[in-house]
């Protein structure tokens, strides 16, 4: 899971795309980049290891000339987070010179090496999925040129190109330079995309953005124009002309659901799909199996663990008619635990991330509401604390069902051993966390909480049913991720 924003503009876009990352924050905490072109061509560049408001100086934006550009924010699911080569954006110097950003995650990362080093003759620097995304686009680009100037109908073949060599997820931003803007998706939509654009009052060009989620385009004044489809390329040029082309031969949407749990912000919609009442959604059928599985007397308030699980818990609380409070208390400051890189890290973060406020616990049975349980680290961090803090006895609920299988497109989520689901009963997962009762989201009932009111009719919910819908994850594919993420 990264963020990521791409800009053409009348004026610099630096500014913009600065605070569009921070606005996709979120979405990535390891490192950051932007990069922006002037009409002549000239690429700039910054990115570095941290978050946003560490990277970037006034030095750095005053270099960033241009009025087309791109940035990424960096949650790494694929290479290594500590490495700053590994940074996005990824830059070759032919043909024309591209700049690419990318979420998601490919899953035939060892065929493309051994095509891209064997047949394209190209050289690969580190072990970034998107380094090997923009030789694969670089290298079909190439292919496609009849002539010294690049079109269009040029670009969406090297694009239906990428699509037929590369496999997995991947909604990608690259800067064609001299050129324009290139944004395309992967054919089964699974990471989101969204296109906006604002008007110009005098006639003259539009401007352009495309983003991960559309809460970048009302901060920013875009009007929202549409997803980009699964398999689409759009192609925006220098003069704020835009083309687009469906480039897969069998495009299907089938957005992560993840996307809806946990990733996003809630003041976003993608895919038509407002996240906030998803969620909101996901707490009234949660709800229905907390009354089922849960005496109610064993619960006398309930409280949400902040931020992502709230519109869950409040929906809970209004359809169980039980009080809802605020139990924890959240230091803004510190980033979200489930995309820190490794489990000491995260461990130490909950209890930096949280404070328990006995006054709220004390004597009380309480019902905990989380987004999600993960591997296990945080949430039984927080259980401990919730009894530290006088807790009676305590509930623990989940708005997602259990995480089973690993998630190869685009969330760090790559063994199974790593998951306090995987081969363990609900009974035993309990035992393991230490709470009380746990109660899980049935599978049917987020699907359906997330579709509700959506012309959409299945989503990517691998990690949870171990349904793989680009339908090329082997058995010795996930044990060949497993033996790589331990080594």
């Amino acid at each position: 899971m990264c963020g990521i924003v791409g800009m053409v503009g009348h004026d610099s876009v630096n500014q913009e795309i600065y605070d569009a990352l921070l606005l996709l924050q979120h979405r990535g905490q390891d490192s950051t980049g932007i990069a922006t072109a002037e009409a002549n061509g000239v690429i700039h560049e910054h990115k570095v290891k941290g978050q946003v408001r560490e990277a970037f100086r006034t030095r750095d934006m005053r270099a960033l000339l241009g009025n087309i550009g791109l940035g990424h924010v960096r949650y790494a699911t694929k290479g290594t987070a500590s490495s700053e080569e590994e940074a996005q954006p990824f830059y070759v110097n032919a043909p024309y010179g591209i700049v690419l950003v990318h979420n998601g995650n490919l899953t035939n990362t060892r065929e493309l090496t051994d095509e891209l080093f064997h047949k394209d003759r190209r050289h690969l620097n580190t072990s970034s999925d998107t380094e090997l995304l923009v030789n694969v686009l670089a290298n079909e680009l190439q292919a496609s040129i009849s002539g010294l100037q690049l079109d269009p109908e040029q670009v969406f073949q090297a694009v239906a190109r990428v699509h037929e060599r590369v496999e997995g997820s991947y909604a990608a931003i690259a800067l064609i330079a001299g050129y324009g803007l290139l944004a395309f998706r992967d054919p089964f939509g699974i990471r989101p995309l969204i296109l906006g654009v604002r008007r110009s009052e005098d006639d003259s060009r539009d401007e352009w953005t495309v983003a991960s989620e559309s809460l970048v385009l009302d901060n920013a004044g875009f009007e929202v124009v549409r997803d980009v489809e699964p398999g689409e390329a759009v192609f925006i040029d220098l003069d704020g002309r835009l083309w687009s082309r469906q480039c897969a031969a069998d495009p299907k949407l089938l957005p992560c659901s993840f996307e809806y749990v946990y990733l996003a912000r809630p003041d976003s919609v993608m895919n038509g799909i407002a996240v906030y009442e998803s969620r909101l959604r996901m707490g009234e059928r949660l709800a229905d199996t907390i009354a089922k599985y849960t005496p109610k007397d064993a619960i006398d308030v309930v409280m949400p663990i902040p931020d992502s699980s709230r519109p869950s818990a409040m929906e809970v609380a209004r359809k169980l008619g039980i009080e809802y409070r605020e139990g924890f208390y959240k230091n803004r400051y510190v980033g979200r635990t489930f995309i820190m890189p490794g489990q000491a890290v995260r461990k130490k973060s909950v209890r930096q991330k949280l404070n328990a406020m006995p006054s709220e616990f004390a004597g009380k049975n309480v019902l905990l509401i989380d987004d999600s349980i993960v591997r296990g680290t945080t949430s039984r961090e927080i259980i401990q604390m919730a009894r530290d803090a006088g807790a009676k006895t305590v509930t623990f609920a989940s708005a997602a069902p259990p995480v089973r299988y690993p998630h190869v497109y685009g969330i760090n989520m790559p063994s199974r051993h790593e998951l306090v689901a995987y081969n363990r009963t609900i009974p035993e997962i309990a035992e393991e966390l230490g709470c009380d009762y746990l109660v899980y989201q049935e599978v049917e009932d987020l699907k359906a909480a997330i579709l509700e009111g959506s012309d959409i009719t299945d989503l990517d919910m691998s990690c949870f049913d171990g349904r793989y819908v680009t339908g090329t994850v082997t058995e010795e594919y996930l044990a060949w991720v497993e033996g790589s993420q331990e080594s």
